[in-house]
């Protein structure tokens, strides 16, 4: 970052605004100091459900949207973020902006994908040349062609990338890796409880309904060969949580071992036509799968691919295709499996389509209007503190020799902080958008964002460039880079507010930060070093006794069943739910440390640790529609929101002793139960 890092602590306030003599002060966003008092649910017992104790009249006071599948802290921001880039986009469709600027391409990729009379008009004619491309498909090799264009950018059983190399930081690799199913993952095919049979089945007459609206023929058909070949794939994926290991997914290979590997697959053909043809090595993630994929792959006869290709076209597309393939693919994606009644109105759709595609020329102008520069130094300031904490804690582990905490606080001390926005912005000057072509910005797109990446094969990594947006309500650990960044949107109320309470600050924001923090401590970002090296730095004594503590965490979790016969993955979840323990832990230590010493005031009858635990709650308020909680269970490596917040605090001693929790309560966890890593 070219920010130099502030020397100096927070002390009473982790985010304290500067004062002239006279100014009015700062009011928080949220209540009188930053907290949702009206939020909370007082007639439930703290130590039976904290989740519902702090934000249970939030749950029964809120709707979910009806074109949302879920609604919480994270979508109200988003919605924020939404309307201002919205704005943004207005005033760039408005036409006067110079011809071949970034303002002009932005506005006429958000006008020609709003402008629905004129998709409507086109029909399937934008489609023509890939569905001729895929009718004419003769052979096996000219199927993997196919599936190897960017500019058609259909699913394949077998998938490519460019992403950094985990042993090698500085350098880019060609990844190769299983893919190719239309359901969220594997265990909707091979599942035969609860509704599963029945969404197979549901699955299965939405393809013939979107083929046959497309005029295809004999879609019955098709359609049962289509599931049957995507059940096989998925019989032969690996389980969501097997995925994690950072290990066993890396796996460099010659291109002549990948042949070896995988001889039933016409590799040479697909790196061809996707621009790697000099490329000699990649790795593989999931490596016991591909050879049989291969052998799935050659098996299977040219027509039934066909089928498949046509059908995940027109899906993955359908936005930009007349209404009807439109309305049937949100039926089935948005409804059928995650429960939305109503579908995005137009000019939302064409926000995130356009962020997509120009996301960073986006958040340039998002940044310059939303984001104050104060915002960031503050941010810096308290990832100091937390930095700190966190070091203090290393030092402290009883269960980690002085070997392994030397690395650790080495790899600590070189975590790099990205606050807000990257130092330089993306150039897309490469990019031709057209304001009466949305489907052919789509294939623009998609092909400029590959080729960018083909063009770094060969050059040293980007240690500047940014895997989020600005205007992004998110954050993220990359641990190949050792750094935590932090997209502007995000930093808003209730996660940053410059005029709440610090003890809500550290509670949510804090929290976040020594959640990302601890990613690079967690089961899978504890296996690099301080230089981003995926390598063995831990002691052996080391790892049994932190596998014996994750371990317990991974059982707790997997113990929550928040749908009837739907239970929490412990093993999939286990990274994020060691980043939200850690991570609440150190914001706490963090927050002691900036009170130097003195006590901070009771506030609406609160204490200070009870108000950073009710924000620490606060942020994570979610309510789901069931459809989509199923679908987040089985594939999304983070926990339902309530077990964020309930597995969490029930093994942090502190939130006991501000809340009175006794054995008599639901969330109690004796002493010697209590899982404390970091």
């Amino acid at each position: 970052m070219s920010t130099p890092r502030l020397l100096v602590l927070l002390a009473a306030a982790c985010c304290g605004l500067a004062l002239s003599a006279g100014a009015a002060k700062p009011v928080p966003s949220i209540g009188a100091f930053g907290l949702d008092i009206a939020g909370e649910d007082r007639s439930v017992k703290p130590g039976d459900d904290f989740f519902r104790y702090a934000v249970g009249n939030w749950l029964k006071t809120e709707t979910i949207p009806a074109d949302r599948t879920h609604w919480g802290s994270f979508d109200q921001l988003r919605m924020k973020s939404e309307s201002g880039v919205h704005i943004i986009v207005e005033e760039a469709a408005a036409g006067k902006a110079p011809p071949a600027s970034i303002e002009r391409k932005i506005g006429d990729y958000y006008a020609a994908f709003l402008d629905s009379a004129a998709i409507e008009a086109a029909g399937l004619k934008p489609a023509a040349p890939g569905l001729a491309a895929i009718e004419a498909a003769a052979s096996h090799e000219d199927v993997a062609r196919l599936m190897a264009r960017p500019d058609l950018g259909v699913r394949a059983p077998l998938e490519f990338g460019v992403t950094l190399d985990r042993k090698h930081p500085d350098r880019y690799i060609v990844q190769v890796q299983h893919g190719g199913l239309g359901l969220p993952d594997r265990d909707y095919y091979l599942r035969d409880d609860g509704e599963f049979p029945a969404l197979r089945a549901k699955y299965r007459d939405h393809i013939e309904r979107l083929l046959t609206l497309a005029g295809a023929a004999d879609t019955g058909a098709s359609a049962t060969r289509i599931l049957a070949l995507e059940t096989a794939i998925a019989k032969l994926h690996w389980p969501r949580a097997e995925q994690r290991d950072r290990d066993k997914t890396y796996n460099p290979r010659t291109r002549e071992e990948l042949r070896s590997l995988a001889p039933g697959y016409p590799w040479d053909a697909a790196f061809a036509v996707r621009g790697l043809g000099g490329i000699e090595g990649v790795t593989v993630s999931q490596l016991s799968a591909i050879g049989p994929l291969a052998e799935l792959f050659r098996a299977t006869p040219v027509e039934s691919w066909r089928d498949y290709l046509k059908y995940h076209y027109l899906a993955d597309n359908a936005a930009r295709l007349p209404s009807a393939l439109d309305e049937e693919a949100f039926g089935f994606y948005g409804h059928t499996l995650n429960g939305q009644p109503e579908q995005r109105v137009r000019w939302k759709r064409a926000v995130d389509a356009t962020n997509g595609a120009l996301g960073e020329a986006i958040g340039q102008v998002y940044v310059a209007r939303y984001f104050p520069p104060a915002a960031k130094a503050q941010m810096l300031a308290l990832v100091e503190n937390m930095r700190r904490a966190y070091a203090r804690r290393i030092a402290a582990l009883p269960w980690m020799s002085e070997s392994t905490k030397k690395v650790a606080a080495e790899k600590l001390a070189t975590f790099r902080p990205k606050i807000g926005y990257p130092d330089h912005w993306r150039d897309y000057s490469g990019l031709e958008v057209r304001r009466d072509d949305a489907f052919g910005n789509a294939v623009r797109a998609a092909t400029f964002e590959w080729q960018r990446d083909v063009d770094r094969l060969g050059k040293p990594t980007d240690r500047d460039e940014w895997f989020m947006t600005p205007q992004t309500v998110n954050a993220y650990y990359n641990p190949v880079f050792n750094e935590i960044v932090f997209p502007a949107a995000i930093l808003q109320a209730p996660f940053f507010d410059p005029a709440a309470d610090p003890a809500v600050n550290y509670g949510a924001i804090g929290a976040v930060i020594g959640h990302e923090m601890g990613h690079g401590f967690d089961d899978q970002g504890a296996k690099s070093d301080a230089q981003g090296v995926l390598r063995s730095w831990w002691a052996e004594s080391d790892v049994t006794a932190f596998h014996g503590l994750v371990d317990r965490l991974a059982e707790q979790y997997s113990r929550y069943e928040p749908l009837p016969g739907i239970k929490v993955n412990g093993r999939l979840t286990l990274g994020e739910n060691i980043g939200d323990l850690g991570g609440i832990s150190v914001a706490l230590d963090a927050y002691r440390e900036s009170l130097g010493g003195k006590r901070a005031p009771v506030l609406a009858g609160l204490t200070p640790e009870q108000r950073f635990f009710l924000a620490y709650g606060q942020v994570w308020r979610n309510l789901y529609r069931d459809e989509n909680l199923r679908n987040l269970v089985l594939s999304d490596p983070h926990s339902p929101s309530m077990y964020r917040v309930n597995g969490v605090v029930r093994n942090v001693d502190a939130w006991y002793q501000a809340f009175g929790v006794t054995p008599a309560d639901a969330l109690y966890l004796p002493p010697a139960e209590r899982v404390r890593i970091w």
